[in-house]
């Protein structure tokens, strides 16, 4: 019925309960327990049955009930209260130093926000939005863009047979927490980008995140041709060329956004290569503006760009194939004043290879200046990964460094456990969050209090699970199958181990169930029972991923253990924030070093819970004995089998001889005491450090900072130094492999006693560059077995002597601090004050 007519019709809201849309319509509400409340207090059940969407929410509850609570003076008494709250919040004046003058946009394709806003898919998403949160909390100058999707991603149902069926529900915009962006006139404010043969218009939604906004793109507009309505349909849905399109949105589109709505960006974020398009098209933007050439923005749009590379595994990075990539670009490139084939050279290793596909991480590393991975392990693991990019240099000093990720801690507290905070860490916790001192406070709160709390939030889990249960089998109409005592699955008072996460092979979400016989004797233990609880959802192609979850379900139904292990289906934030606070142990096996970092263990751990996991990740750095356990002690096998044959019976053995036994173990009151040491030390160590407010300040002293710096220096004078900074730049290329190491000379004595010096010097010539412009560096370490050099230094040589014909002696000395054989070699890269990173340029000499 094309010609359907629709309508809606939503209940009216009282004028003394209108402040409730404003609360409604900024996420702030998603992490402030009060707000929740409110609207909690208003119909429980349809808070829940909305899935926590308060704009839903306000449309639908029944017309008595808000009569009744425009008339209560207690509720009223506390909707000014959070709007007071609120309104203190968005004018508080809390500011990293230095952040109002540094304009930064933030690109992601996903946002895990809330459970109710269907814009994200699993931890790339959570952690996007952890991070608009914190910024939001610590004042800084940034805006987030991405995409909004009309299904967003796919929603999981489980067969009777146990195999994951994918299927989307459409959002409707008109329900979630987006405005429409339009001009003064009322008018829509679009966006257009060209594609082959036409052109495709782009709505703009905006998103307020406390003191921040998302703006999001939406191709759903009625000047566009049917297929192109639906580029924005699904995340992470479609084949290659959609995924490229959605890309091409995002980077393109989300440039020319910042634009439109009068952005001034000093810095880009790309969380992610998704959206590496967008340097292109803000060196394009900087041609336009100030009349520069494309070497030019180029290189302003790099030194300004940070890019976070979230993946372990080189499979998982977006590429495409060159006629694809020719096929949306060859029009575009001429408006950079570049070839197809200079445009495709960005985004491969091998420039000469020209069948090599174009990749999106490539392309983001090559035109970004500060690049990191999410964890030191998964930064090390990067610069394995793409060590091909610089050619021989020592694999330390590739430009990958780290920034660990964190979590937007009260976001994924439970109402309870921020009471024991507010209590005993103080009033202001939340803006302090990542202050050492503030979490040592968390010895003060009394066993009982945490335990307590740890019990109720385990009892509320259970609950949760076993609703959620009766819907599964309702859904699959097998209610019939199971009688009313049997849907009373899990117990509130035993321990329970939760593992809840995307199933792609390498996680191995079925490994605990590897010796089924010893597993089955730990679940079946009537001293010291032991339940399960699973979550997670397998992306709609990995049929692989699919297998897993139907062995789980195998497991359990042919051993009659749906009161003891449970698998609850379609994962989501709410699932996750109802497990992370409930379980007593977070169970985590991938295999290492695979997990670039991974943040729901950070989650648990903020709320008590004791992580058990691989040395992978976050958890490589964080572990110590005092606050969880370990698999294994991060040994990596080439056999497969023989690594799962291990690490499984690790998981078997760690939980029959020290945590099942240590949850046991009770005083005289009946409190785990050693238990709930481990808890506080938890909390302690993991909150404190592994949030978003710590990481926010990070990125922002380590890059955004920098990067405000030097584009200040580059728009100086009419960019007269960026313009300088360019021709240095092509005389250094064009004269560096003249530069020859002639000699090095130093005490050949070889043998030296500890804090004794020797001299080093080198005898280079240097051709038309002028001494000013290099480094001569003693690189020295540790040599190893294989002559390789370990723990390596820099030493810098200083002292400069002219010699003759364009040569020079460099020395310097050399320090004996440690002792042990060691070896040194003589490295040469340019050197400028703009260079952000010796091997920017990606010339080296060694001798």
């Amino acid at each position: 019925m094309n010609d359907l007519k629709k309508f809606k019709v939503i209940s009216n809201v009282p004028e003394k309960l209108k402040g409730l849309y404003d609360i409604a319509h900024n996420l702030w509400l998603t992490w402030n327990s009060d707000a929740i409340k409110l609207f909690i207090k208003m119909d429980f059940d349809l808070w829940k049955r909305t899935n926590q969407n308060p704009i839903r929410m306000l449309s639908e509850i029944n017309q008595n009930r808000l009569d009744e609570l425009a008339n209560e003076k207690g509720f009223i008494i506390e909707l000014e209260k959070v709007k007071q709250r609120l309104g203190d919040y968005m004018n508080r004046v809390i500011y990293i130093d230095g952040s109002r003058e540094c304009c930064i946009g933030y690109f992601s394709l996903e946002y895990g926000l809330t459970e109710s806003l269907s814009i994200y898919s699993g931890g790339l998403g959570v952690l996007s939005g952890d991070h608009i949160k914190s910024s939001s909390d610590l004042g800084l100058n940034l805006s987030g863009v991405g995409l909004l999707y009309q299904m967003g991603y796919f929603q999981q149902y489980l067969n009777q047979d146990g195999w994951q069926l994918d299927f989307y529900k459409q959002n409707d915009f008109f329900d979630m927490r987006v405005k429409e962006v339009k001009n003064e006139d009322g008018t829509p404010i679009e966006i257009e980008l060209e594609f082959p043969g036409r052109k495709i218009y782009l709505k703009i939604w905006k998103l307020i995140v406390g003191r921040v906004n998302i703006y999001l793109l939406d191709s759903n507009i009625e000047k566009n041709i049917e297929y192109d309505r639906k580029l924005t349909a699904q995340l992470y849905g479609g084949g290659k060329e959609l995924r490229m399109q959605q890309e091409i949105i995002l980077g393109l589109g989300g440039i020319r956004l910042f634009e439109k709505l009068g952005f001034s960006l000093d810095v880009i974020h790309l969380n992610e290569g998704h959206s590496c398009f967008a340097t292109f098209e803000r060196a394009r933007m900087l041609m336009e503006k100030y009349s520069l050439n494309f070497d030019e923005s180029i290189e302003i749009s790099k030194k300004t760009s940070v890019f976070t590379t979230h993946t372990s595994v080189p499979a998982g990075n977006d590429e495409f194939e060159p006629g694809l990539i020719t096929k949306y670009f060859e029009g575009y490139v001429k408006k950079l004043g570049i070839s197809i084939d200079r445009f495709l050279n960005f985004g491969r290793i091998n420039p000469k290879n020209k069948s090599e596909h174009f990749s999106m991480t490539v392309a983001a590393i090559r035109n970004s200046s500060y690049i990191n991975g999410v964890s030191k392990l998964h930064s090390k693991v990067s610069k394995n990964i793409w060590k091909n990019l610089w050619g021989e240099i020592p694999e330390e000093h590739i430009p990958i460094s780290s920034v660990t990720n964190g979590i937007h801690v009260p976001s994924w507290i439970s109402f309870e456990m921020g009471e024991l905070f507010e209590k005993y860490l103080g009033e202001n916790w939340e803006q302090e969050q990542d202050a050492k001192d503030l979490w040592n406070r968390i010895k003060d709160i009394p066993d009982i209090e945490l335990w307590n709390v740890h019990k109720l939030r385990r009892k509320k889990l259970v609950n949760f699970v076993r609703r959620r249960f009766k819907k599964q089998f309702a859904k699959k109409r097998a209610l019939f199958l199971i009688n009313d005592k049997a849907l009373e699955v899990l117990n509130p008072e035993i321990l329970t181990i939760g593992f809840a996460r995307r199933f792609a092979t390498y996680k191995r979400g079925d490994l605990i169930l590897r010796d089924t016989d010893r597993l089955m004797k730990i679940l079946n233990n009537t001293d010291k029972p032991v339940q399960v609880v699973f979550a997670g959802k397998a992306h709609p192609k990995d049929n692989e991923g699919k297998d897993i979850i139907k062995n789980i379900i195998h497991f359990i139904n042919s051993n009659n253990l749906v009161n003891k292990f449970v698998f609850i289906e379609n994962y989501d934030i709410n699932v996750a924030r109802y497990m992370v606070q409930g379980v007593d142990v977070w169970l985590n096996n991938p295999l290492r070093p695979l997990e670039a970092c991974g943040t729901s263990g950070m989650k648990a751990g903020a709320n008590g819970v004791l992580n058990f996991s691989v040395l992978d990740g976050w958890w490589d750095e964080a572990y110590i004995n005092t606050i969880g356990w370990s698999i294994g002690n991060g040994e990596v096998y080439e056999s497969r089998k023989y690594q799962d044959d291990v690490d499984s019976k690790s998981i078997y053995s760690i939980l029959e001889n020290e945590i099942i036994p240590l949850f046991y173990e009770r005083d005289s009151d009946g409190l785990p005491i050693e238990w709930i040491n481990m808890m506080k030390n938890s909390i302690t160590s993991i909150a404190s450090y592994y949030n978003t407010h710590r990481m926010v300040k990070d990125y922002f002293n380590i890059f955004y900072k920098k990067a405000v710096e030097r584009f200040k220096i580059f728009k100086q004078d009419n960019f007269t130094y960026l313009k300088e900074f360019i021709k240095w730049k092509n005389s250094i290329k064009n004269n560096f492999n003249s530069i020859n190491i002639e000699s090095v000379n130093f005490d050949d004595k070889r043998v030296y006693t500890i804090n004794s010096k020797f001299k080093v010097e080198v005898n280079v010539f240097l051709g038309n560059i002028k001494p000013d412009y290099v480094n001569i560096d003693v690189y020295y370490g540790r040599v190893s077995d294989k002559d390789k050099i370990e723990d390596s230094k820099i030493v810098n040589l200083k002292d400069v002597k002219e010699l003759e014909n364009n040569r020079y002696k460099f020395s310097g000395y050399m320090l004996c601090k440690k002792t042990g054989n060691f070896g040194f070699k003589i490295r040469v890269t340019p050197l400028h004050p703009l260079i952000v990173d010796p091997y920017e340029m990606n010339l080296k000499i060694w001798k």
